[in-house]
């Protein structure tokens, strides 16, 4: 393992050991506190332009596989782990995290104390940072990070959304044949892709819907002429990584479909998304929700669900003028689900695919489903 070198915003420098990708790169911390799933998380795409911090201490253990691949490739800056093992135990694995985080050019840092840097980013805040295989001054690496721009002012959902529209072949994982089940469907809805996550579209399809997923400049017009010639049903907002209020194509094409009636599902980024094209603008919170371990009351049913988590940003409170809040975070009763008032559109700031997480909020999709009867 190399010297990997790190330096936060805070003015905090750090030395480790490096694997995976060596170079030097730039990002945004944050900590995930999911027991299981480094993979699914290394691979989301609503992780770009971040590092990632496992609260987790090992991390590793259990290899990688094409399987668990949630996007084509990984697109974080890099991951923080406490320790890494090199050499995984798991009849699924087909090959080490070291080598898929080298293969997708993604910093991997070890031999550090992540309950501190957990401590740190709860007491401070998400907070931007360099690390570095190549440069270990101190005042070279701050110079670096005063340099690059913030997280917010990137869109990376160029990066991620896919470029040609292809129609998602495959639904749920089968945990008993180790497999993924055929979609049988009855409806038709395009899903807008700001990053989106493969579980999510299999939940959509195993919900009962054919999903054809499409680039995140599709025209609002063009889709709205699908609806109204009846060769789809609805659309899906998708995940995504970044600040939602920079994105102003997509708000404005959001407003387009809105207007024309098309009923929408929208989750994490596409939550946020509906909200800003209604009139409210989201707000970043201190650290965000990272996990697979957040309990969220269904305001309709009084259940409690244990749910997996991504987000720095949110709706505010004054949303509820226009929309009817379904669910509320119980660690800060922050709104994570909303339906609307006026139209056909509903919406979850949580990840009811999890891939890594519980289940425990698979419905929402056949809530979606039966919207479009």
């Amino acid at each position: 393992m190399k010297k990997v070198s790190l330096y936060f915003e805070n003015g905090l420098f750090m030395e480790a050991k490096s694997f995976g990708a060596e170079g030097t790169a730039v990002g945004e911390i944050v900590f995930n506190t999911s027991l299981t799933g480094y993979q699914e998380i290394v691979t989301d795409p609503s992780y770009a332009g971040q590092f990632v911090t496992f609260t987790m201490p090992e991390i590793g253990n259990v290899g990688c596989n094409a399987q668990d691949m949630e996007s084509k490739g990984a697109y974080c800056k890099g991951i923080i782990v406490r320790s890494y093992q090199a050499r995984p135990s798991n009849f699924r694995s087909e090959e080490t995290l070291a080598a898929l985080l080298e293969r997708e050019n993604v910093l991997g840092i070890t031999e550090i104390d992540t309950r501190f840097l957990t401590k740190m980013l709860r007491n401070e805040g998400a907070m931007m940072m360099v690390a570095s295989t190549e440069v270990h001054d101190e005042l070279e690496l701050k110079k670096i990070l005063e340099n690059s721009p913030r997280i917010e002012e990137i869109n990376y959902i160029e990066q991620v959304s896919t470029k040609e529209p292809y129609v998602h072949t495959q639904a749920r994982y089968n945990a008993r044949t180790f497999e993924y089940g055929k979609p049988k469907t009855s409806k038709k809805i395009i899903a807008l892709d700001f990053g989106v996550k493969r579980n999510i579209l299999n939940e959509l399809t195993h919900a009962g819907m054919e999903v054809t997923v499409v680039p995140n400049d599709m025209p609002a017009d063009e889709i709205i002429a699908k609806f109204e010639a009846k060769e789809i049903d609805g659309v899906f907002l998708s995940n995504g990584p970044g600040d939602p209020l920079i994105l102003k194509e997509e708000q404005a094409k959001i407003k387009q479909l809105i207007a024309a009636k098309v009923p929408m599902f929208g989750i994490c980024l596409g939550h946020q998304l509906l909200s800003i094209s209604h009139g409210y603008d989201t707000y970043k919170l201190k650290f965000g929700h990272h996990g697979g371990n957040h309990p969220v009351k269904n305001q309709v049913t009084g259940t409690v669900e244990i749910t997996a988590q991504n987000h720095n940003y949110n709706v505010p409170d004054n949303i509820t003028e226009v929309a009817e809040v379904t669910h509320i975070n119980l660690f800060d009763n922050t709104i994570e689900g909303l339906k609307y008032k006026e139209a056909p559109v509903m919406s979850v700031q949580h990840h009811p695919e999890a891939s890594p997480g519980p289940h425990e909020s698979a419905y929402i999709f056949s809530e979606f489903r039966k919207m479009l009867d």
